[in-house]
């Protein structure tokens, strides 16, 4: 797995080391979400097989193809924000002087913190009431619902713990506010 640039040392004190561990598990994040991805991709394949040219009725592949997308978004978030990937409208920052754009980042970085933190509560909260219920589907598979409801939880604490590391190579001055170069 290969980080961003501005990841790839980690052997700097404790903070750098917290930043390269998250943007590692960002990372690994990402690849899981990939292959989420192309196991949907060859469920569907195998789905259009067995319907089309076998002349049979499928029972799990399109609730397996949903669950897997879902999930690969939800575990791909945290890859996404490494890489700054999200939607970036950065007209106010771009007129702002460099001190008060570097506190409008940090006020965005906390407020979606916080965000995160509340989603992250209600998805654990979600996935441990199927856990202890037993919740399973109503369709003919069945599948026990915690299991694809743990991408919930997980998804959004890895994703916490990217912003939290965004938040502090902000601080320390290993990241540009909205990565912008100063005027």
């Amino acid at each position: 797995m290969r980080l961003p640039n501005q990841y790839a040392n980690g052997s700097q004190g404790i903070s750098h080391k917290f930043i390269y561990l998250v943007s590692w598990m960002s990372t690994l994040s990402g690849w899981l979400a990939a292959l989420m991805i192309v196991a949907a991709v060859v469920i569907t394949c195998q789905m259009i097989y067995v319907r089309a040219v076998l002349n049979l009725s499928t029972i799990w592949q399109t609730e397996a193809v949903v669950y897997l997308m879902i999930s690969a978004t939800l575990m791909g978030l945290p890859y996404v924000q490494l890489l700054r990937g999200h939607v970036n409208v950065d007209l106010i920052p771009i007129l702002l002087p460099m001190l008060l754009r570097k506190y409008l980042y940090l006020f965005t970085l906390v407020l979606s913190l916080v965000i995160i933190l509340v989603m992250g509560f209600y998805g654990f909260e979600n996935w441990h009431l199927a856990y202890e219920r037993n919740w399973k589907s109503d369709s003919v598979w069945g599948v026990r619902l915690w299991i694809p409801y743990l991408a919930l939880p997980v998804g959004f604490f890895l994703l916490f713990l990217q912003l939290l590391a965004d938040f502090s190579a902000a601080i320390i001055g290993k990241d540009r506010p909205f990565g912008l170069e100063d005027k």
